[in-house]
């Protein structure tokens, strides 16, 4: 793979186009907010959505698992929708994660949607981790002395295109000592880069980052201002 990668804390990483985030120096590859089993959760309330948002998240992340080949996955919480979601899982969505489940070591960092219902499957559960010097958890917390890397709030920000359009992309929210990844489910939604609740979250107000096949497009707060 190309690596393009960008500096968090001294370490190296490499944000994919997909939503994750690669860590060479610890073979980790870092994911937040599948949110598997949405959209059975909402059709059980008759909300009728496709039944295959689980089997296309997990696919996407055994695609990146492959393509780094990173030996160790952490999800970042919510990584089901709901605590009962891992026994909705269809069969094929559930055999492709019982397959990565046994081929890399991974890590379920509990959220406030699915708390330890994910290593039922396999895997360890949990509150949050602290890995090469960095805390991993699943909402930023502000007042934290060390480096964090969470997910939680499902980052997105609008870039202007060279046409005069606009698109939304889910990015990454960076400040110097605070990561905060995209949401990576299918039918995750997402807060914009620039709301204030992000910006207390993280104590300030984060560089917007999204990751591309050819390269990173890498946002300031200022910059954002400037292209409205």
């Amino acid at each position: 793979m190309a690596d393009v990668s960008l500096s968090f804390s001294g370490q190296r990483f490499v944000p994919l186009p997909c939503g994750a985030v690669f860590w060479p120096v610890q073979s980790l590859l870092l994911v937040a907010d599948l949110h598997l089993e949405k959209g059975s959760h909402f059709a059980r309330r008759g909300w009728l959505l496709p039944p295959h948002d689980s089997l296309e998240t997990l696919e996407r992340v055994a695609a990146a698992v492959q393509r780094t080949g990173a030996t160790r996955v952490a999800a970042l919480g919510d990584s089901f929708h709901d605590e009962s979601g891992a026994g909705r899982l269809l069969p094929a969505a559930l055999d492709l994660l019982r397959t990565m489940l046994a081929r890399v070591d991974w890590l379920w960092v509990t959220g406030n949607h699915d708390g330890d219902s994910g290593a039922r499957l396999g895997g360890r559960a949990v509150a949050e981790a602290e890995i090469g010097g960095l805390a991993l958890r699943h909402e930023a917390w502000a007042p934290s002395p060390t480096p964090e890397i969470s997910g939680h709030y499902h980052p997105k920000v609008v870039l202007p295109l060279r046409t005069g359009r606009r698109v939304s992309r889910r990015c990454l929210a960076l400040t110097e000592r605070r990561m905060v990844l995209p949401a990576y489910g299918a039918y995750a939604g997402g807060l914009s880069v620039d709301d204030p609740a992000l910006h207390a979250a993280l104590g300030a107000r984060p560089d917007a980052v999204v990751g591309l096949a050819g390269g990173l497009i890498r946002l300031t707060a200022r910059e954002r201002e400037q292209a409205r």
